[in-house]
């Protein structure tokens, strides 16, 4: 059957209208769908640190917190990468929880099972009780557990069978009864296990004993020195003969031998470090801290050459290296480490240092220690040091730079339990990163004080022209440091260096007294600005500075009050104050000086 042309090409409108119809409908429906994913992984990004928070606020909760610990937990901080006792990866997910010894009771709560990327979990020394939460096999890279010395019961679950990343399992000095789960013979990467200590009964699988490290004494197992397996791990080689460990001790005096009489008849004088490969002794519970070898940062640092120092201070030197898989890291070789304390005290300050994550504070990567070394590994910065002067910063650059530092000063002083003082604030201890985000380092002098202590006596530590006076009486609190950031200050103003012999007067502080005194303020700017800055900000700052270097200590603000000053808050107050004491005092002091004439 034939048809008119009219109608073949009414056809044809209607076929090309209804395409259309349908190629626009595909299009929004792609486009909804393609809103819809971006909303969901925005909405995914928000939940995901929104469950971090919640789930570590549940536990406070679950723990019954004293009120003077954990204080920064706060339900309404979305992020809880700046907790206390938290350590979060670049990505801010949380990889560990710290909370030994701080005396919580209560339970545990199940929704730490949330949080999935967490590698470490330490609980010890509490008095925690209630059951081990199922949920605590949903933590699927956790590498360590340890709950120790609480009052924990039940069962120990066997859900924990499903962490295959776990390595140290630490239950110990508990009251967990019945068996051992199975699951946990099954653990692939498990190499330490202590679960001694508890009211456990029954069989123990046989894969458990070819764990290197474990310890099942003081339960109701069914294991005695007439079983060929014992409760009590008694070697790396669980039981196996100890001739060969006899052999490789003779063959190490050996070693040691011939190197001694190699340095007595040829003046060999070079130490030998002998690393083990492989280390997985858990003495040093650094959480993701990697403990390097001496020869490691040896090669990378190319034997410490002189062409690869970044900077040298009172602590020793920093290098430039490079490790075998061409991360570039900068390596801190320490030589004024203090004593007695020895090694035992180094790895208390750095671990206790590392607690302190703050996105203003340099992060330490890892560590090694010898008989007679202390090297501290940090990301390398490729912006590095920032030094009075050079390069040239825009004022905007050195505000971001005062206030950075205050903030990372600030949750030492006021967020770490014990706190840490720096002792050695000052410009060159500044370093910027990839963004020129202001990071504090140089944590070579650093010291923990008790939260309860308002100072400590120490030997004077800094660098001159940052010193606090009452630094020279053996006298450190966290004033001590607010008067090296006010000294800070006024390098980020003038560009000039704390102190500098070769001026009239040597030290900065002095310099800008006298300029302040004689109304000349504007001479003391740094004139590489080229006068491209708001002189009210930079009046602001020096004002600032007043305040941080006070004679008294207890005359300066606190490094909180720092940050809001720097912010815009409470300045004019404390400066309306502060003006009327040193008007006091330099009418008394004139008042003394005519009646000395």
């Amino acid at each position: 059957m034939m048809f008119p042309s009219k109608w073949i090409s009414l056809r044809f409108l209607l076929q090309i209208t209804c395409f259309a119809v349908l190629l626009k409908g595909l299009i929004l429906l792609k486009m909804e769908l393609v809103l819809a994913v971006l909303i969901l992984g925005c909405l995914h990004s928000t939940v995901q640190s929104d469950c971090q928070g919640d789930a570590l606020y549940a536990l406070k909760n679950s723990l019954h917190v004293p009120s003077t610990l954990l204080t920064d937990w706060n339900q309404n901080q979305v992020n809880p990468c700046t907790w206390s006792n938290v350590i979060c990866d670049p990505s801010n997910n949380v990889v560990s929880v710290r909370l030994s010894t701080m005396n919580f009771s209560g339970t545990l709560s199940p929704r730490i099972g949330a949080l999935r990327n967490l590698k470490e979990l330490t609980l010890k020394g509490n008095n925690i009780n209630g059951e081990i939460p199922e949920e605590f096999g949903n933590l699927s890279n956790l590498n360590s557990l340890d709950l120790e010395n609480n009052h924990l019961t039940g069962q120990i679950p066997s859900s924990l069978g499903n962490l295959k990343e776990l390595q140290f399992l630490t239950l110990s000095q508990n009251n967990l009864n019945r068996s051992i789960p199975e699951s946990l013979a099954d653990l692939p990467n498990l190499i330490n296990i202590q679960l001694d200590s508890n009211n456990l009964s029954g069989q123990i699988r046989a894969l458990l004993f070819q764990i290197p490290k474990y310890n099942f004494t003081g339960n109701h197992l069914n294991c005695d020195k007439n079983l060929p397996h014992p409760c009590e791990s008694r070697s790396n080689d669980s039981g196996a003969s100890k001739k060969p460990t006899i052999r490789i001790i003779v063959g190490i005096f050996g070693v040691f031998l011939f190197f001694w009489c190699k340095a007595k008849h040829k003046g060999y004088r070079r130490e030998v470090f002998v690393d083990a490969a492989g280390e997985v002794d858990r003495r040093i519970a650094f959480g993701q801290l990697k403990r390097y070898s001496w020869r490691e940062l040896e090669l990378a640092t190319d034997n410490f050459s002189e062409n690869n120092v970044l900077g040298q201070g009172g602590f020793g030197k920093v290098y430039r290296g490079v490790l075998a898989d061409n991360t570039k890291v900068a390596v801190k070789r320490l030589t004024d480490f203090e004593k007695p304390g020895g090694e035992a005290s180094f790895e208390r300050e750095v671990e206790l240092i590392t607690v302190a994550v703050h996105r203003n504070l340099s992060r330490l990567i890892g560590f090694c220690t010898t008989p007679t070394e202390r090297l501290l590994v940090y990301p390398f910065m490729q912006n590095s040091k920032i030094k009075p002067g050079e390069p040239v910063l825009d004022w905007a650059m050195r505000k971001r730079i005062a206030l950075g530092a205050a903030r990372g000063l600030e949750y030492l002083h006021e967020h770490c339990n014990p706190k840490i003082i720096h002792r050695d604030v000052k410009v060159d201890n500044v370093l910027l990163d990839d963004d020129f985000e202001p990071i504090v380092g140089g944590f070579g002098l650093a010291k923990l004080v008790d939260v309860k202590k308002t100072s400590v006596t120490t030997q004077v530590r800094g660098t001159m022209g940052h010193i606090a006076p009452e630094s020279f009486n053996g006298k450190s609190s966290d004033r001590t440091d607010v008067f090296g950031f006010g000294i800070m200050l006024l390098e980020l103003v003038t560009g000039q260096r704390a102190i500098d012999f070769a001026r009239e007067n040597a030290y900065l502080l002095d310099l800008v007294r006298k300029f302040e005194t004689e109304k000349r303020l504007d001479a003391i700017i740094d004139p590489n600005l080229n006068r491209s800055y708001n002189f009210q900000e930079v009046e602001i700052m020096i004002q600032i500075a007043w305040l941080c270097t006070q004679q008294l200590p207890e005359a300066r603000p606190a490094m909180s009050e720092v940050v809001c000053m720097l912010e815009g808050e409470g300045l004019p107050e404390r400066w309306e104050e502060w003006q009327h004491v040193e008007v006091t005092r330099r009418q008394e002091y004139e008042r003394l000086q005519r009646g000395f004439d």
